[in-house]
């Protein structure tokens, strides 16, 4: 968050006034004497020329702000204020599809003229498409020593089959054959003896052919057949050591463009086929060769290399600019054991891509398809012929609408999608020529803008310069611009003073306040002026000879790090500089990681190189971390798209783009040192498993389980008898559960009716209403007992 705000003021400074970004006004302040030296100041400084201009504030002088100027007094007519602008020359349509006979345009605009003041920069933007249907020349560049001997046979197998699956990519297309070995002297080449120099073969007991530098076998045509004609005619060669001459051969085929037969209006590509390293620039002198390689066509009469024992290997900035020159894209089919160190070339040579070669090239056609489709997929633009003096920004607004500051290409790209790039241009000084034109192109494409920029550093009021003015005292100066320039030994405005006479009294005009020293203590009082005193190192200047362009800060024992000026005291720094010494790159570009991300989300960008701020995290940009705690979030997406063929990023078609990872499917996953082994639940509620880790040439493997885990429908029959078997025991736990409450209920109440009788007390004494059922008399007579 504070970053952003800084970034916002920063910006909110640029649209200020000069006097109100410093406190002072920058016009004034640098005492410029003339209106070259005041437009060089800043952009926002103008220049009055009439020739009664009087300010009424002494502290406002001919060279100030616009407005100021005019509000002294200054006619409108005779400001010096020369503005940036830009015109565009030229303006055709992009095409939609490529079509014969007609201009295909893949680049819109293809002209401007921008007429650039010191400064004060300029913007345009700059369109590419992808046409569809786009000519393809594509050349076949083989290595045919000794050790490709399967790969050849295998090419003459697949010819046909390779013609055939890249007509499918375009309707026009045209193929071309050649192929190389190495030097033809020694050490790359068997000497001795005799018979090695025919058959290079001989101590392995086979034949092949001579050893050659490179051939041109076959030009571009469009009879596919005979691209398999010619490759079924070769036999391989052999020479000494192992590494090859490749890139001499690479040379040839871009520099001899009438022989080759590229088209202008095709895509060019040029597969590179071998299993060896190559040789480069330097390597020729282990044989004694000095000339180093000038990038010339050197085909003979017999289409043979014909400098290959006299001129040194290129180098790779030869390489380069022989490629871009011819608009060719570079594929690179190396096998397993090369793939790193062509993966380092590919990364120094713009519009190349690797591919890993199978050991007999069977996989030969897959590997060119899938590197057109890499080339077609990205667009880089590229600069040529751009003066040092001329700065140039770029921002990339690429598929969806996806804004990216600081870089100049888009990747992730159908054919069709057309993208666009802002372009600041900003004029860092005044050169000697007054004009220059450059290039800026899509690697690859035919296509380019060109520019031709007009420097604005001069004043329109100069061509009226009067030699010998009676307007400065009779012919003491030229008059030029409104001022009088003294010649030697004269000053004042009107050159109406010498050196050698002036009043003490106009002392007082060299102190910018009474007490202060006289000129800063680094001048003379002459004629009431500063004549600032001179010396070996640096300018003195000012109206009171207070500032130099030497008392600034040092980095690396550079004034500024050579990244500004110093202007009294204080780094003005270049654009795309800041701080106190200008040390510090703004430009973002070099922070960019290939999703687009600043520090690929884990670091902070300081100075152009990222500060990475995430535990483990990595690399220029941060973007290798393969035991982050969020690796497995982040890659999650990648294996939805691109195993599943699902998921936000497919949705989006940014799968491409975003997920550079290598994809491998596997039955169980490996141990890796550095892996992290990740499982997430899919929509389906499968439990997917894979692993993320960097193999040993430092790529990220997506390494995924063949089959997620995932679970089993139920089963009808189980689920009907569970439920009725559940429906079944619920009810007899219900019946035995009323039984049992039921038994307890009754035997609490026959124990109590036991307890409460058990408790009873009756009494016994007679009823007087109870009458017995026998009468009971007594005989008075009887006396029987008396007896």
């Amino acid at each position: 968050m504070a970053a952003s705000l800084r970034h916002i003021f920063l910006y909110s400074l640029l649209l200020l006034p000069v006097s109100e970004v410093f406190g002072s006004n920058m016009c004034t302040s640098r005492g410029a004497n003339n209106c070259k030296q005041c437009l060089a100041v800043h952009p926002s400084c103008a220049w009055c020329s009439q020739q009664d201009f009087g300010p009424k504030e002494a502290s406002t002088s001919r060279c100030d702000l616009k407005a100021n100027l005019l509000a002294a007094g200054c006619a409108l007519q005779e400001l010096e204020f020369p503005v940036s602008s830009l015109e565009v020359v030229e303006d055709r349509p992009l095409s939609s599809k490529a079509s014969s006979g007609k201009d295909v345009i893949q680049m819109q605009p293809q002209q401007l003229h921008l007429k650039l003041r010191p400064d004060d920069p300029k913007k345009f933007i700059v369109q590419v498409r992808q046409v569809e249907d786009y000519p393809v020349d594509l050349y076949y560049l083989m290595d045919l020593s000794n050790s490709m001997k399967d790969d050849l046979n295998r090419l003459r197998t697949l010819g046909n089959d390779l013609a055939g699956n890249m007509s499918l990519i375009t309707s026009n297309l045209r193929m071309g054959f050649g192929a190389f070995v190495d030097k033809t002297l020694s050490p790359y080449m068997y000497m001795t003896p005799m018979e090695a120099l025919k058959n290079p073969c001989y101590s392995i007991q086979n034949t092949c052919w001579p050893q050659f530098g490179f051939k041109h076998v076959l030009t571009l045509t469009d009879q596919l057949s005979r691209f398999t004609e010619e490759v079924k005619k070769q036999q391989v060669s052999r020479n000494r050591d192992s590494p090859e001459g490749g890139f001499d051969a690479i040379i040839q085929v871009a520099a001899c463009k009438e022989k080759i037969g590229w088209r202008q209006e095709a895509s060019h590509l040029l597969v590179f086929t071998t299993d060896a390293t190559t040789h480069t620039a330097l390597d020729g002198r282990l044989a004694g060769i000095v000339l180093p390689s000038d990038g010339q066509c050197y085909l003979n009469n017999e289409n043979m290399y014909e400098k290959s024992t006299t001129m040194d290997y290129p180098s790779l900035a030869r390489l380069t600019e022989k490629l871009s020159e011819s608009n060719i894209n570079l594929i690179f089919a190396v096998t397993k054991g090369v793939v790193p160190l062509y993966r380092n070339y590919s990364e120094l040579i713009p519009g190349t891509v690797v591919g890993m070669l199978a050991d007999d090239s069977g996989n030969v056609i897959e590997l060119i398809q899938e590197a057109y489709k890499k080339i077609r997929s990205k667009v880089e633009l590229e600069l040529i012929g751009v003066p040092e003096y001329l700065s140039l920004s770029f921002n990339a607004t690429c598929m969806n609408n996806e804004f990216i500051r600081g870089v100049r290409s888009c990747s992730g790209l159908t054919v069709g999608d057309t993208v666009s790039f802002s372009v600041e241009v900003l004029a860092r000084g005044c050169p000697k020529e007054k004009r220059h034109t450059f290039m800026l192109k899509p690697v690859g494409f035919k296509n380019a803008l060109q520019i031709t920029v007009d420097f604005q550093c001069e004043c329109g009021c100069e061509a009226q310069a009067e030699p010998s003015s009676p307007i400065c005292s009779q012919g003491n100066g030229t008059y030029v611009c409104g001022t009088c320039q003294c010649y030697p030994g004269r000053l004042g405005t009107r050159c109406e003073c010498s050196e050698n006479n002036y009043l003490a009294s106009e002392q007082d005009n060299c102190s910018p306040e009474p007490g202060a020293p006289i000129c800063s203590g680094r001048g003379e009082c002459v004629c009431g002026q500063c004549s600032c005193h001179s010396r070996d190192y640096g300018k003195i200047y000012g109206k009171y000879c207070q500032c130099d362009d030497v008392s600034c800060p040092l980095y690396q024992g550079r004034l500024c790090a050579g990244n500004g000026v110093c202007d009294c005291g204080r780094c003005s720094c270049k654009p795309g500089w800041t701080g106190d010494n200008c040390n510090c790159s703004t430009l973002a570009e070099s922070c960019m990681s290939s999703l687009g991300l600043l520090c690929s989300g884990r670091g902070q960008c300081v100075c152009g190189t990222c500060d990475c701020t995430q535990p483990g995290a990595y690399g220029n940009t941060c973007e290798r971390c393969p035991t982050c705690p969020d690796a497995c979030t982040l890659k999650k997406d990648c294996v939805e798209c691109k195993h599943f063929k699902r998921g936000r990023l497919y949705d989006d078609s940014s799968c491409t783009r975003i997920c550079k990872d290598e994809t491998e499917v596997v039955e169980m996953l490996a141990f890796h040192k550095n892996g992290v082994n990740c499982t997430y639940k899919d929509e389906n509620d499968c439990i997917m498993y894979f692993q993320y880790y960097e193999d040993s040439s430092s790529r990220s493997i997506l390494s995924i389980i063949k089959e997620p885990e995932c679970p089993k429908g139920p089963d009808v029959l189980v689920v009907l008898s569970s439920v009725t078997g559940a429906i079944l025991l619920l009810g007899l736990g219900a019946l035995f559960l009323w039984k049992l409450l039921v038994t307890i209920h009754d035997r609490r109440e026959f124990t109590k009716f036991e307890e409460e009788r058990a408790r009873a007390k009756w009494d016994t004494g007679n009823n007087p209403l109870y009458k017995g059922a026998t009468s009971t008399f007594t005989n008075v007579t009887y006396g029987g007992s008396a007896q």
